[in-house]
């Protein structure tokens, strides 16, 4: 059951190889093992190709098995119309088409596959492209942001710096009254005379001065301190609601781009394993003598056309044939005096009833 399996895998006439001899019968048996295996790792692959696109294990496996059959009818199609010539330049002429569509065929089949094997570095390839985009992206946000941050921390230090400013113009009228209460300075006078009465006003209206202003001040501080809250939330909202997209940076062709910057040489050489898979029926037809298949084969097919071309001549000659003889037929009828007169009279019997009617319509005119 598994050797018919093959023998329809191949695309060889079960019959016609059945009486051919054990030998000729498993070549195409090995040919059509190779288009099978070659088509379970094309499901294989499309498979897992499909799942890093649609993150669904069901649709990936169904569509990878659409894809398994496709490359199937595929490789079985160009195994199938290769047929044996007298000349190996003529069959390689004839394979060239098919040899670059199998090449195709293994690139598309191997590129998967090579990403699953080689999933681990891809992942850490990846994983350093994430950090960079993550940060990217963290500077970039923190830039648009940056700006109205910077400005309102620029309002809170010059707030601050006039309260400070103003608080040091208090402290220093308070050193002064305070001196010259002492007589340490000033008048040089222990007491409160009337320069300390005059000093204390106008450390006291500063001071009035400086509890309004640093008020206000705070006030202000605490509504740009606010409003920098607000900005810093939104950044870090911008910032983790375009995290995700990044996270999911793992993609087919992100991982296809992955893999080209990991070494090329065991990526080449598993693409060259692929390609010999895809290739080996057709190059084992090219290399293998003509064999008792392709000699029956040959001659179901050239005795098919010695009959078809038999036929279309026969047909046109007996066309040729029969246009001869109606020729001579009505030559012969057109020299007949008996059938002219019935002719004749038959034509003018008609002629005569066209002229009687033409008479009754205009006597019914009048």
């Amino acid at each position: 059951m598994l050797k018919d399996f093959f023998i329809v895998c191949s695309g060889a006439d079960k019959k016609l190889l059945e009486t051919c001899s054990e030998g000729e019968q498993t070549k195409f048996v090995g040919i059509g093992a190779t288009v099978f295996f070659t088509a379970v790792m094309a499901f294989i692959a499309g498979s897992y190709a499909l799942y890093t696109v649609f993150d669904n294990l069901y649709a990936a496996v169904f569509f990878g098995f659409v894809w398994g059959l496709l490359i199937f009818n595929l490789d079985r199609f160009i195994v199938s119309t290769i047929r044996k010539r007298d000349s190996f330049s003529a069959e390689f002429v004839q394979a060239t088409p098919r040899i670059v569509l199998a090449v195709i065929i293994a690139i598309v089949i191997s590129k998967p596959l090579e990403i699953k094997i080689f999933e681990k570095e891809i992942d850490t390839v990846l994983l350093k492209e994430k950090n960079a985009m993550t940060l990217a992206n963290k500077k970039e946000v923190s830039n648009y942001f940056q700006s109205d941050i910077d400005k309102n921390k620029a309002q809170i230090d010059s707030l601050k710096t006039e309260t400070g400013r103003k608080e040091k113009e208090v402290n220093a009228l308070y050193a002064t009254y305070i001196s010259e209460a002492e007589g340490t300075k000033g008048t040089m006078k222990i007491g409160k005379g009337p320069v300390y009465k005059e000093k204390i006003a106008k450390h006291d209206l500063a001071r009035s001065e400086f509890e309004t202003l640093k008020k206000s001040n705070d006030a202000k501080i605490v509504e740009l301190e606010a409003k920098n809250k607000t900005l810093q939330a939104d950044l870090d909202k911008k910032v983790t609601e375009t995290q995700p997209v990044i996270d999911g940076f793992d993609g087919l062709m992100a991982r296809i781009n992955a893999l080209d910057k990991l070494p090329w040489l065991p990526s080449f050489f598993i693409m060259l394993l692929f390609l010999a898979i895809e290739t080996s029926p057709i190059i084992a037809k090219l290399l293998s003598p003509k064999g008792e298949y392709d000699f029956k084969l040959q001659d179901l097919e050239t005795a098919l056309k010695a009959t078809i071309t038999q036929d279309v001549y026969q047909r046109e000659l007996l066309v040729k044939t029969t246009n001869g003889i109606s020729d001579k037929v009505y030559a012969d009828i057109a020299d007949d005096r008996e059938i002219f007169n019935k002719q004749r009279m038959g034509v003018k019997g008609l002629m005569d009833a066209q002229s009687e009617r033409f008479v009754e319509k205009q006597k019914q005119t009048l």
